[in-house]
């Protein structure tokens, strides 16, 4: 992916198995959430293939990434705060139903508003439902945000720093929902919080200046000399 000179993606080239939670991590400007734009369809490479599920995806815009069943998360929180946490949710839900109408069966809107009630239950916000999103916490917010990714049934979850800005016992309990909706669908992370990444990626792979600098299972990348070098400081 290049802008003007600039390289901001050279020749990355990545698999990730289905079922996978893979962690992308590397220093500010390594070239993260680029990777994760092209991806997700808000920016078009400029080179290269994006494969998905057998399909080129690549250059497609984000609602037909979204099609294809690849969801995501944004660092910064994406929800609508003055709707209920049950229509966040909901609005997502009915996204995947195409040919839904009130007019059609009052079944349809019973299916949607059951399938959210699901979603809200498996992120831990069942008993939040009725609240305003603007008045959840932040590490709520940021759950809420994975329950709206997940209301359109992905088969790929990509999360953008999910346990950004997060206390302690609000990010011990995002990992925990990370790993335990990671049972089901592939997960591809960017995160900065190196425990976070050690503690739920099965491969980690290492992004510098716009390339691929290492790949390993988090103890080969703890150990890698150039990654504590230029990332890991240690």
């Amino acid at each position: 992916m290049r802008f003007g000179g600039l390289s901001a993606l050279n020749n990355v080239s990545i698999a990730i198995p289905r079922g996978e939670i893979r962690a992308v991590i590397g220093p500010n400007g390594a070239g993260k959430s680029t990777f994760f734009n092209c991806i997700t369809g808000v920016l078009s490479p400029t080179g290269g293939r994006i494969l998905f599920d057998g399909d080129d995806i690549t250059g497609l815009p984000p609602h037909r990434i979204s099609q294809k069943a690849i969801a995501r998360s944004y660092q910064i929180t994406n929800i609508l705060p003055r709707a209920t946490v049950l229509e966040n949710v909901r609005i997502a839900v009915q996204s995947r139903h195409h040919s839904w109408s009130l007019l059609r069966h009052h079944r349809a809107y019973r299916d949607v508003i059951d399938r959210a009630r699901s979603v809200l239950g498996s992120v831990g916000l069942a008993d939040k439902a009725t609240e305003l999103a603007a008045n959840l916490s932040h590490g709520e917010q940021r759950n809420l945000e994975i329950g709206i990714a997940l209301a359109t049934e992905p088969k790929l979850l990509c999360l953008d720093e999910p346990t950004a800005g997060m206390s302690v016992p609000e990010t011990h309990a995002t990992v925990e929902l990370i790993r335990r909706i990671g049972a089901n669908l592939t997960i591809l992370i960017v995160e900065h919080d190196m425990e976070v990444v050690m503690g739920l990626a099965r491969t980690i792979t290492v992004l510098h200046y716009g390339e691929v600098l290492a790949e390993g299972s988090p103890g080969d990348i703890q150990a890698n000399a150039r990654v504590q070098e230029v990332y890991l400081k240690t």
